[in-house]
């Protein structure tokens, strides 16, 4: 197979979650490129559909749907959307994601529910809905967990104190890893992608604030850009990734190989 055509999406399905901003918006964009249709799909369903327009105009199919990843109603609603307008779901992308920002021993109880039902909970009824019908399908998958180096390791409360956060993207690696196991021999493959710190609504405060220790911490020297996930997605998401699962994808400009 020429190189160009394990890249190629054309005319494959894609659900985003989250993809209505920040690097669910970026992924979006990327498999657009590739060619693939795309079903846009968050609690904020405006911010979905202005990106589905934008990304229509580039000649792909797209959808936006309202969808609460904790809500098992929503989540199935979604997946059978999919089916009915597409007639396949060939790859998902977990992006949605909640964070909540309090020193460990105040972390209130209800703030560390929310994370880990968005996060963990969330990634689970998605990929089990999804997963299902890429089972029935009988031609394979590409399931896609967006974790983050939050989720490698200890974070310095400097940078970042929010232990619901870390602990939800170290359970999703965990999760990628067993699930890709489980259903490797249905020819689908599960991987994640752990992006470093990109400027984006949920994380560009704490940057701006510690941009200083971020930038000293990070070899590339500098933050993620609006293209730096495309080619990571894009590679996950095709046939150039087949032999490829139960990876973890670090995007970060090498700040997780420092110790």
């Amino acid at each position: 197979m020429h190189l160009k055509d394990l890249f190629d999406l054309t005319n494959k399905t894609a659900i985003i979650t989250g993809g209505g901003r920040g690097l669910g918006e970026q992924m979006a964009t990327a498999l657009a490129e590739a060619g693939a249709n795309l079903v846009l799909c968050s609690r904020k369903v405006e911010a979905c559909q202005e990106v589905a327009d934008r990304l229509a105009a580039t000649g792909v199919q797209t959808l936006a749907l309202a969808c609460d990843v904790a809500n098992p109603a929503d989540v199935e609603k979604v997946v059978q959307t999919t089916v009915e307008h597409f007639g396949a779901v060939h790859i998902l992308i977990n992006n949605s994601g909640a964070t909540w920002g309090a020193p460990a021993a105040e972390m209130p109880l209800e703030a560390w529910k929310k994370v880990m039902d968005v996060n963990v909970t969330g990634t689970f009824l998605m990929c089990q809905a999804a997963g299902r019908v890429m089972i029935a399908q009988g031609k394979g998958g590409k399931i896609i967990n967006i974790a983050s180096t939050a989720g490698l390791g200890g974070v310095n409360p400097r940078v970042m104190d929010a232990i619901g956060y870390s602990t939800s993207k170290g359970a999703m690696i965990t999760f990628t890893k067993d699930l890709a196991v489980k259903w490797g021999p249905h020819q689908i493959n599960v991987n994640a992608i752990a992006p470093g710190f990109f400027p984006t609504k949920m994380s560009r405060a704490l940057i701006e604030r510690e941009q200083g220790l971020l930038l000293k911490s990070t070899p590339l020297r500098r933050f993620g850009s609006a293209d730096d996930l495309k080619g990571a997605t894009v590679f996950l998401a095709s046939k150039a990734s087949d032999f490829v699962t139960g990876a973890v994808l670090v995007v970060d400009g090498g700040s997780s190989a420092q110790q």
